[in-house]
Formats: C-alpha cells, structure tokens, sequence
C-alpha cells in the first residue's frame, strides 16, 4: 500500500543513459585504442596479441550497452506491472471500506457492525449482519490474491535481472570460481522470456526422469501463475516443448500426482493447473469486433468473417501452427501408467496407451480463460476422428467418479465440459442457427450429433468363458455425457455451471432459447422425452428451471404463445422463448424428475410464476373479472401439471418411489432446496406470497398418485389443488380480503379447481397415462 514505484522509471532511464555512455566510450575506443593496433606498421607477434585484446575490449563495451539497454527495459516493464498491481490492490482495499470493511496492515477485512442501525426490530438487523459477516473472508480472499499477484510479479523481476546481469548464484560460482564476469551482450529485455526459460529448464528435467525438490515446484508454479496469461511468456513456453512435449509433460505429472509421488500431489496438479493456463494464453485468440465497436459474438457470422480474416495475420501464425501440431500428435498413442493402473481385467489391457488428445483434455480440464475458437476447433477436429472411427477412444476401466474420474478418456465430453464454465463459447458452439446456413439449407448440427448419433460406449469390457478373458461389448462410463448436459445447460441459459449466486431473470437471447428448444426436441423425438439419460437429467432440469416463464406460458396456453409446428423461436422485447409443444414440455419435465430435487425445484419455480402472475393482478375487484381469475386458472393450470407428473413418477415403480415424495419435500423452499437465484420472476409480491404459503403442497402430489392408483383412472379424480388455494388465499390476505367467505375469492379457487383437473388429465395423457 506504501510502495513507491516511481523510482523504477528514474532508474530506467538512468540505465538507457548508462547505454548511450558506452556507445560514446566505443567508438572513442575504437578511435583512439583499437586503431592503434593496426597504424605505424606495427606487425608480429605483440600487434596480433594487442588486436585480440583490443577486440575483447571493445566487444565488452558493446555488451554492456546491450546489458545495460535490457536492464532499462526490464526495470521499465517492472515499473508498468508494479503500477498496474500495485494500483489493484489499493483499488480493492478502498472498495472493501466503502463496503463497511476495516482492513488490517495484513490485509484481512473485518465487518464494521457499527455502520448498521441495531434498534431494527425487524430481521434486517440480523440479516446485515450476517450478510456482511459473510462478505469478510470474500474481500479477504480478493485483497491476498491481489498482493499474491504483486509478489509473484516481484520474484519474476528479480530473476530477470540476475540472469541479465548474468550474476551467478552460490553454487555456480563454487563451481566455477575463475570464472570472469564479462558484460551480458545476450542479455534480453523481456521479464517474461526469462520466466519461460526458467519453466523450461524445470520442464526439461521433469521429462528426464528428475523429480523437482518443493522450492523448484513452487517456483514453476509461481512462474506459472504471475505469466500464463502473458502471450509472450505462454507462447515462449509452448515453442519450446512443442505440442508433443506439452502432452509428455502433462502426462508425466499425472504419473507423479497419482501414483509415483502421491504425496505431493497437490503440488503436481497445481503446476499441471499452470501449465493448462499456459496453453489458455498461449492459444488466445482476440475478440472481434464491429464498426461500431461492439464485441462481435462467438457463433455469429460477423465473428466468423473476422476470424478468417484474421487467421492469416502473422498474429494467427503461433496458434495455426499450435492446432497443426496437435492435430498431428492428437491421435497418437502415449505411455501413461496411471491408465494401465486403473484396468480391473486380467489379461487385457494393462499395457494400454491414451491417445493424445485425452492426454491434452486432461491436462486443459484444470485451466480457464480458453478461447472459444480454441474449444470449436478442438472439439470439431476429435469429433472428425471419431466420426472415422467411432472406437478411436475405447480403453479398458472406469473412469469416473471421485478417484478415477479426472482422466478424461472421452475428451469430447471433456471439452464439452470446459464449455459448460463459458456460456458464450457453449452457446456459439451448440447453437443449431450458428454462422446461418450452407447452400443445401443445413445449419450446425453438432447438437443433433451429439445429443441422436454419437456413440457414447467408450468402455472396453470382457467376458470370460471358462478359464478365458474374452472382450466383450462396448459399454458407457458412468459419467457418460455429464459434459454434454453441463454444455446445454450453459449454452441455453447463459449461466456457467455450477453458478447459484447470479440471479436469474428468465430472459434469453434467441441464440440461447435456440439451443434449448432444439434439443427438448430431440431428446423428445418419439414422444422419448419422459426417458432422458441419466446423465443429462440434472443439467436439463436446471435448465427447464431457467425458461420456467415460458413453461407457465405452455403449460397455461396462452394465445401469445401458441405451438408452431416446425417454427423457429420466438424473439419479442424480452428476448428469444421456446416454441414447444405442450406435451413435449410436459414429457420433459418428468423426464427430469426422477431426482426429487429436479421435481421440488422445477415444482417451486412454476409456483412462483403463478404467485408473479396473481401478484401482478390489476387492483380493481370483481365477481369474476378475467384479471383476476385468469392468474387463479393458471396457478391450477401448473399446479396440475407437475401433480401429473409427481404421480407419473410414484406410479412408475410405487416400491421404489414411496419414499420419493417424502424426499421433495425435503427440497421445498421451505426445506432449504434449490436456491431462488435459480428461479427466475420472483418479484417482491410474489416473494411474500411464497413466504406467506404453509400448505405442504407435496402431500398433493402423494394424494393424487394414491387416489389413481386406487381408482386405476375408473373413475374422473377429485381435484388436489390445495396448494394452488393456498397461494390464492395469501394473495387475498395480502390484498386485506377475507378468503374464508368473499365470494371474488371462492370463484377464483374454484376457476383454479377446474383448469387443475383439465391440466392434469392432459397432462396424464401425454405421458402415456389413460
């Protein structure tokens, strides 16, 4: 916080004037000392040993201005990093107190709980309180990694200046003790050059065999972590080990991290994180964009005019040359132990080799910050592979779950994950209306390959027939697709997994709404969509959830949202919207409702759009207005429908589903389920309603599924639709009516009645339920 830097732009222009001293004192050497070697005919012996020396002489004058101009640089380049960083931290410290934070000389956050009024009554007090509590170790976090950046840039001007003033350490000058020190005249003036030798040098002795003592680690990985954004430091690195020593090395570090050196495991993955992010900013292609100055999207045709225009710029020539080289040693077969170590046969594959590119996605799956372009061509030039031979990846053992699943044996899937962080590059990648279409009308269809054509069974198995280890068919890993569904969801809702803190508002772009309608459709060719792979269920329902305003809008009918068979998104203000069928969309829903909290969560958001819908209800009052029954028939109409397909699951094995209910209720809103960041329109009314609502509307689902069981559809079914009533009561208390006898109010709940019994017999029908 109290470093002065400016003295580094003082001592840098000192060292350029330092330069400009030894180019006069050279030429006035040559001049006046090195001529005299060759005047007055001076010959023999003595005149060729006084031109040798006088040569050595002079060329120690050129390389101290050489020494000396990079030594300018270097301390320049510090100054402009130092200024930068340095500004950061104090950036983020005075951000930390504006957010009512004490910062200690150390730079922990300490909530000032003075700030806060602590005479509210209500629960805002405590709320505040906790809230800013929470926000300490996060400022906290910010505050050491900003000073962490700070340092690690410090420890790579120092090396850069050693090696440029070519001081030796203790132990070279131990070994080489009549050594002179002659100036420097290779000396560089790029910090970064010199951090990538220094990573190399640690690189080339790890391929070797050698094992790094714990300071070299923690050197390479601060090396790593201060410069793998820095092109020139990343590009450096990766030249010099090339795209086949780049996968050798990976490759050697999971061998050490899993099974010759398991000790110091997290070590190796920490450089193997390092070196993915060397490949991220090694292989970073820029942003585009158009006349106007607006980023141009990944996917767009505008972005794909750009790129080809680029990509035969010399600023394209690194990264051409990087994905001709992996595409060249990509299907290469490499020795790595840990893949023989996982085989659980007897015979067969032991000695197994990994193909390159599952080596490469292994090692990227620890890295951020890749390029969408990096991630398209990748993924396109394995699927080529694959497409030529489908078994290309095929290997014996699992490899999934906690232990095993690092390894990514199928790097489609591996990349597709990667994308899943990155909304943008999933959304251009899978987006069926990318790039427009070819002159046969066909627009991308990797969606349509990966989710209808590929073949996913990646598994070598065996059989045994006696006393012999036969193979036997290809099957799934376990976490087969995992990938994919993570790509879908990222893509379709512009969230990046595994992030609950954004909060949703249920806009999409028609990009987005595209790659979501696109594949409701294909997962329900056949009317399939009550039977989604196991593995796409969780990211799908997240999904569902985020377009639950268009699923109130199906699921209700509205006119504005009628079904066009065959037709693209809607775009309208708000964006772009699916055009599915109701019964597709009702297959879908249970097709991700096996897991209880999939259900309680897409059941709160319908429910919280039919709490927005009777919030945002005009306020004039009327036996029968439609604007106030119209949002009481649509809370009946959703409720309906999800009562539908709760049944449908607890019908389908009521063995194994008993219990099932039991669990939705468990991840209610009111059981601590989903988070409502997830759940898109929950505005304040419609918050208070949810809040207000007490009525366990689970046991409707339960009540329903044992009432047609018993009835086996005999009979017309009595409607269960208390928590429909439920919100309609709140919203009559929150308006100061009186639900128990206002008339206004029980011909809302019974319009809901009504449109529940029609939703759910549609409903039951679409998922094959007479």
């Amino acid at each position: 916080m109290t470093v002065r830097v400016d003295a580094l732009g003082t001592a840098s222009a000192a060292w350029d004037g330092m330069a400009k001293g030894f180019d006069q004192l050279e030429d006035l050497y040559a001049s006046t000392v090195q001529s005299a070697a060759f005047e007055d005919g001076w010959s023999g012996l003595s005149a060729a040993a006084a031109a040798a020396q006088f040569a050595a002489t002079r060329s120690q004058f050129a390389g101290a201005q050489v020494e000396a101009r990079a030594i300018a640089s270097l301390l320049r380049d510090a100054h402009a990093q130092f200024v930068t960083l340095v500004g950061d931290v104090k950036r983020l410290v005075a951000a930390a107190k504006q957010d009512h934070m004490t910062v200690d000389l150390d730079g922990k956050a300490t909530f000032n709980v003075s700030v806060l009024d602590s005479g509210r009554k209500d629960t805002g007090y405590e709320k505040a309180v906790n809230d800013g509590k929470a926000a300490e170790a996060e400022w906290t976090r910010q505050i050491k990694n900003a000073v962490q950046a700070v340092d690690d840039a410090d420890q790579g001007v120092q090396l850069a200046l050693r090696e440029a003033a070519g001081v030796k350490s203790f132990f070279e000058r131990a070994l080489y003790p009549f050594d002179t020190h002659d100036f420097n005249d290779r000396a560089v003036g790029d910090i970064e050059v010199y951090e990538a030798r220094e990573a190399k040098y640690y690189a080339d002795r790890m391929l070797d065999g050698d094992k790094l003592t714990a300071a070299e680690r923690a050197e390479w990985v601060r090396l790593n972590r201060d410069n793998a954004d820095d092109k020139g430091y990343s590009q450096t690195f990766l030249n010099s080990l090339g795209p086949d020593g780049t996968l050798k090395l990976s490759n050697r570090l999971n061998d050490l991290a899993y099974s010759d050196d398991v000790q110091n495991k997290k070590d190796y993955l920490a450089l193997e994180r390092g070196l993915a992010n060397t490949v991220a900013g090694g292989t970073r292609v820029p942003e585009f964009k158009d006349a106007n100055g607006k980023k141009l999207a990944f996917g767009s045709q505008g972005y794909q005019a750009a790129y080809a225009q680029w990509s035969k710029s010399p600023d394209a020539q690194f990264y051409n040359r990087w994905r001709e080289g992996i595409q060249n040693v990509g299907l290469d077969k490499y020795e790595m132990d840990v893949a023989g170590d996982k085989v659980n046969t007897i015979a067969k594959g032991h000695d197994q080799e990994v193909r390159g590119y599952q080596s490469l996605l292994t090692l990227m799956q620890h890295g951020e910050g890749y390029s969408p372009q990096v991630m398209a061509d990748l993924t396109d030039d394995m699927i080529a592979a694959e497409k030529k031979d489908k078994d290309v990846w095929d290997l014996h053992g699992e490899f999934s779950g906690k232990n095993d699943g690092w390894f990514a044996n199928d790097p489609v899937d591996g990349a597709l994950k990667i994308m899943g962080r990155d909304p943008e590059t999933a959304t251009g990648y899978l987006d069926p209306g990318a790039g427009g279409k070819d002159a046969e009308n066909r627009g991308n269809d990797r969606l349509h390959y990966l989710l209808d054509e590929r073949d996913w069974d990646l598994t070598n198995t065996t059989n045994w027939r006696g006393n012999v280890e036969t193979t036997g068919n290809d099957a799934e890993d376990s976490d087969s697709r995992s990938g994919l569904g993570e790509a879908i969801a990222a893509a379709s809702t512009g969230t990046a997994t595994g992030d609950t803190h954004t909060q949703s508002d249920g806009m999409h772009t028609p990009e987005q709404a595209r790659v979501m309608q696109d594949s409701m459709a294909i997962l329900d060719q056949g009317a399939n969509g009550d039977s989604i792979h196991k593995n796409l269920q969780d990211s799908m329902a997240r999904a569902l959830t985020d377009y639950a305003p268009d699923s109130h809008s199906i699921l209700t009918e509205d006119p504005n949202f009628a079904y066009n068979e065959g037709g693209d998104v809607r775009s309208d203000k708000d964006g772009g919207h699916i055009n599915v069928a109701k019964d597709t969309l009702t297959r879908m829903l249970r097709g991700v409702s096996d897991s209880p909290e999939n259900f309680a969560m897409l059941y709160e958001a319908e429910r919280a759009q039919a709490a927005q819908g009777l919030g945002a209800a005009d306020a004039s009052p009327g036996l029968g207005t439609e604007n106030w029954d119209n949002p009481a028939r649509r809370a009946g109409i959703g409720m309906g429908a999800f009562n539908a397909i709760g049944t449908d699951v607890i019908l389908d094995d009521r063995d194994a589903r008993k219990g099932w209910i039991d669990d939705v209720a468990k991840y209610t809103y009111h059981g601590g389920g989903a988070p409502l960041s997830l759940i898109p329109g929950v505005g304040d009314a419609a918050q208070r309603m949810l809040d207000a609502a007490t009525y366990e509307w689970s046991k409707d689902v339960k009540a329903e599924a044992d009432q047609f069981a018993k009835e086996k559809a005999s009979k017309d079914l009595g409607a269960k639709s208390q928590g429909a009533h439920d919100l309609i009561n709140q919203w009559a208390t929150e308006r100061q009516m009186n639900y128990r006898t206002d008339p206004v109010i029980t011909n809302m709940r019974d319009e809901s009645s009504q449109s529940y019994i029609v939703s759910r017999t549609s409903a039951l029908a679409a998922l094959g339920r007479d």
